[in-house]
C-alpha cells in the first residue's frame, strides 16, 4: 500500500503532506528514471539509422524548443504578450509534449530564478556546481513543489491546475504519435524506409534527451560562457552558439536585463526565431500585444 501510494502521488505530482520538501537530496525515484530515459537512447543502434529518422527528430527537436521558449518561457512565466484562454490551454499542453512538468511549476521556478538569480535562493546557479544547475536542481525534493507565492496569477484556471497533475499525458501521447506516424509510413508504402519503433526511438526518446540539454544549457553554460553586454545582478551572458540552439533563449544577458521583453535578441543581427514565429503568431491573430524593451534599455552600459 505504501509503494502504491508513492507511485499514485509522483504519478500525479501530488506532495504528500508527510514528505519533508525542505531538504536538498536528490529523489532516487526520479532520478532513476532520467537515467534510464537517457540509457533508452542506446536504442538507436538497434532499430538503425535512416535520413528521415534524423529529420524527424531535428524537426521535433526544434519544434518543442518553440514550445519551451514561445509558451513555458516568454508566456506563462513572464506574460511578454497575451492570447485567448482556448490558445493559452493549447499552448500549456503543446509545451507539456517537452516532457519538463507543467506550466505552473516551470514557471514558478523560473520566476524564483529571475527574483534570487545566482544568490543562496537562486534554484540552479551554476555558483553551486555545473551539474546542480544544468540538471540536478529539479531532482531535488527542494524543488518538486510548485512555488505558490510565484505563480497566483495562473492557478486561477482550473484547467492548467489540472494539466499540472497529469502533465505526464501529452508526453506519453506524443510518444504514441512517433510511434503511430512511423507505423502508418510502412501501411502506406511512402518508401520512406522508417519504422514505428525508429522514429519511437529518433523522435520521442532522442530528440527528448536533447531538447532537455539543450534547455539546460541556458540555466548553466548561459551563465558562465559568452559576453556580458548589460550590468546585471547575476552572470548572465550572451552566447550566439546557445542562441541558435535555443531559437533565441542564447541572448540571456538581454533577458536578464529587460526578462518581460518578447524579444531577446535586442538588435537585427541577434538571431531570435522565437520571436520571428511569435511575430507570425500574431499576424494571424492568435497572439496580441507583444511587450517591446524600453529603448532607454538597449543603452549598453560599461562594466
Amino acid at each position: 500500500m505504501r509503494y502504491f501510494k508513492f507511485f499514485f502521488n509522483w504519478l500525479f505530482n501530488i506532495a504528500p503532506l508527510d514528505e519533508d520538501f525542505s531538504n536538498n537530496r536528490i529523489n532516487v525515484f526520479r532520478l532513476f528514471i532520467f537515467i534510464v530515459f537517457h540509457i533508452s537512447c542506446i536504442a538507436i543502434f538497434w532499430v538503425g539509422f535512416s535520413w528521415f529518422a534524423l529529420f524527424f527528430a531535428a524537426i521535433l527537436y526544434f519544434t518543442r524548443m518553440f514550445f519551451i521558449t514561445a509558451f513555458y518561457h516568454r508566456y506563462f512565466s513572464h506574460r511578454s504578450y497575451k492570447t485567448s484562454r482556448i490558445v493559452q490551454f493549447l499552448m500549456a499542453v503543446l509545451g507539456c509534449t517537452a516532457g519538463q512538468r507543467g506550466p505552473i511549476w516551470w514557471s514558478s521556478h523560473h520566476r524564483e530564478h529571475h527574483v534570487s538569480s545566482d544568490t543562496i535562493h537562486d534554484p540552479h546557479s551554476p555558483r553551486f556546481g555545473f551539474l546542480n544547475s544544468h540538471m540536478l536542481w529539479f531532482l531535488k525534493n527542494s524543488n518538486f513543489k510548485i512555488l505558490n507565492h510565484r505563480v497566483k496569477d495562473w492557478l486561477r484556471y482550473p484547467e492548467l491546475v489540472i494539466l499540472e497533475h497529469i502533465d505526464w499525458l501529452p508526453f506519453i501521447l506524443f510518444g504514441v504519435f512517433c510511434y503511430l506516424f512511423g507505423e502508418l509510413t510502412l501501411l502506406n508504402n511512402l518508401g520512406i524506409q522508417t519504422s514505428g519503433q525508429q522514429l519511437f526511438v529518433w523522435g520521442f526518446l532522442l530528440s527528448t534527451v536533447m531538447l532537455y540539454h539543450g534547455t539546460y544549457t541556458i540555466n548553466s553554460l548561459a551563465h558562465c560562457f559568452g559576453k556580458k553586454r548589460y550590468e546585471t545582478n547575476d552572470n548572465s551572458r550572451n552566447n550566439f552558439v546557445l542562441a541558435l540552439l535555443t531559437l533565441g533563449e542564447g541572448w540571456h544577458n538581454n533577458h536578464h536585463r529587460y526578462p518581460s521583453s518578447a524579444r531577446q535578441g535586442f538588435f537585427w543581427w541577434e538571431i531570435d526565431l522565437t520571436y520571428l514565429l511569435l511575430k507570425f503568431m500574431k499576424f494571424i491573430f492568435l497572439i496580441k500585444d507583444l511587450k517591446r524593451v524600453p529603448p532607454k534599455l538597449l543603452v549598453k552600459k560599461t562594466i
